[in-house]
């Protein structure tokens, strides 16, 4: 189910950078316990305003994979997201690389 998982929360893209939150690095973990989710994870920056687009955007792709029961999303600030997290494809689409 987490690769689903990942599949899916490939389709929610920062507003502000054009990418997904999975190539950015802002997932950082993913827990699953009897078909509740919980991810842990960051935005770019701590003031970011697409804080509740960005969190909505990560429970609407999750809503619809079989067994998935509840989705609990949580904001860390600690560690501090970095470009160093983000994929080879990110970095390359930023030009970056």
């Amino acid at each position: 189910m987490k690769e689903k998982i990942i599949e899916q929360l490939r389709y929610v893209i920062d507003p502000e950078l054009g990418i997904n939150i999975i190539d950015l690095g802002l997932i950082y973990n993913i827990n699953i316990n009897e078909g509740n989710v919980f991810i842990l994870m960051t935005l770019t920056t701590p003031g970011c305003p697409l804080h509740d687009s960005i969190v909505g955007g990560v429970k609407r792709a999750l809503a619809n994979i079989e067994g998935i029961k509840d989705v609990d999303v949580q904001i860390t600030w600690n560690p501090p997201w970095t470009p160093e997290r983000m994929s080879e494809e990110a970095l390359q689409e930023l030009g970056h690389r």
